[in-house]
Parts: C-alpha cells; sequence; structure tokens
C-alpha cells in the first residue's frame, strides 16, 4: 500500500466533478424544472463523492476508530485507504482492479452510454416535434434518471461514502417523484397518446427477454 497522503487535493475535486458534471450535462441539456432538479440531484451526488475521494475524508474520520481495531495495519490517510470495499472484503493489491471497481466502472460507462443514447431519441423527437418512444425510450420511459441512477450505484461500488450512501436512495425517491410530476404534465398535455404509452412501456425497470413493440401513438412533443 502506498503511503503517499490522499487528501487535500481539491485541485482534483473541482477537476474531476466539473468532468463529471459537464459530461452528463453534455448529454442531458437539461431545459425544464424538473430537468434541472435531476441534474442538480446527480451534481450534489457527484461533488459529494469526490471532495471524499481527494477532499477530506469524512467518512474515513467517522469510522476511523472501528477501522483502526480491525485493520492496525492500514495507514487511513492515503487515498487506497478510501477504497472501503478493498479493505472490507481483505482483498491484496492495486484496490483499482478488485472486482467491485471494475463492475463499478462498467456501470458507470454504462449509465453515460444510456443518457447518450436517450439523448439521441429525445433530441430527434423535439426536432420532430413529437413523443420520444423509440430506441431506448421503448423499453423504458425515464432512461435519463436510469442512467443517472446507474452512474451513481457504480461510483458507490468503486468509493461508498456515508454522505453518499444516505443520498442514494434519497435520490431514488426523489427521480420517482419527478418522473410521476412528469408524468403527469404528459398526460395533461398530450392526454391518451401518452397513456397508451405509459401502458406498454415500463417506468424505470425493462422487461427482460420481451422484445415489446414500440407502441403506436399519433403526434406529440417529447418527454424525458
Amino acid at each position: 500500500m502506498t503511503t503517499d497522503f490522499g487528501y487535500n487535493l481539491w485541485f482534483l475535486v473541482i477537476l474531476n466533478s466539473a468532468i463529471f458534471i459537464i459530461f452528463a450535462f453534455s448529454f442531458v441539456k437539461p431545459k425544464t424544472k424538473l430537468d434541472w432538479r435531476a441534474f442538480g440531484g446527480f451534481s450534489a451526488f457527484v461533488i459529494a463523492l469526490f471532495t471524499e475521494m481527494y477532499g477530506f475524508p469524512l467518512t474515513i474520520y467517522f469510522l476511523s476508530g472501528w477501522l483502526g481495531s480491525q485493520f492496525p495495519n492500514l495507514n487511513l490517510l492515503t487515498h487506497n485507504s478510501g477504497h472501503l470495499w478493498q479493505d472490507l472484503m481483505g482483498w491484496q493489491g492495486d484496490p483499482h482492479l478488485n472486482p467491485l471497481h471494475l463492475l463499478s466502472n462498467v456501470l458507470i460507462a454504462a449509465g453515460f452510454i444510456l443518457l447518450y443514447r436517450a439523448w439521441q431519441v429525445l433530441y430527434a423527437a423535439q426536432r420532430e416535434h413529437r413523443l420520444a418512444v423509440t430506441g431506448i425510450y421503448a423499453r423504458v420511459r425515464h432512461p435519463q434518471y436510469v442512467g443517472f441512477l446507474t452512474i451513481m450505484f457504480g461510483f458507490l461500488l468503486q468509493w461508498p461514502t456515508l454522505l453518499t450512501l444516505i443520498m442514494f436512495p434519497i435520490l431514488v425517491i426523489v427521480y420517482h417523484r419527478l418522473a410521476r410530476r412528469e408524468e403527469e404534465s404528459m398526460v395533461a398535455e398530450f392526454g391518451e397518446d401518452y397513456r397508451i404509452y405509459a401502458r406498454e412501456v415500463p417506468g424505470f425497470i425493462p422487461r427482460v427477454g420481451k422484445n415489446k413493440d414500440v407502441p403506436r401513438v399519433h403526434g406529440g412533443t417529447d418527454h424525458t
């Protein structure tokens, strides 16, 4: 394990937070209040994550007594020690290569791909002034929320902290409520077209093993 001090690196906090937030922004391009609330929740999660990863290790501070007794040879002030799953599982070697960390990379990448694919369909629907019901929107009604949650869950596997573990279930509830409000506005504006779509396509979890046909709806505008 390295003995390098891994915290108070606030430049890395700002740089990494900015990279992921700007990257996500380029895919979702929030416009409505609901869009900005969803994006704001994701941004807060990312900032909290990188603050503990490179700034101040709040979780390590609170758990220092227990970690010190369980792992007496562990240097809590190194970056590698912040990979708590590595410590708790007793894995040796580079924590960036442990199974959970590798899985987290896959989930984070999958989340961003989902955001991008959702944006492609949504952008086309906006230009044609219709409901977005093709591509990933033929599988789930809220792929952008699913993308955000997938990325955040990936980060939890990579670098769990007390704050992000508290934030994640709260954001799940927030996104579910935002989705409900969004659907209410869609029904109010587009009526039966959206009701048909909502009956055919799940909100967040696609039906595994079923190739659902694209719901037949008439003209309308986009939705997220």
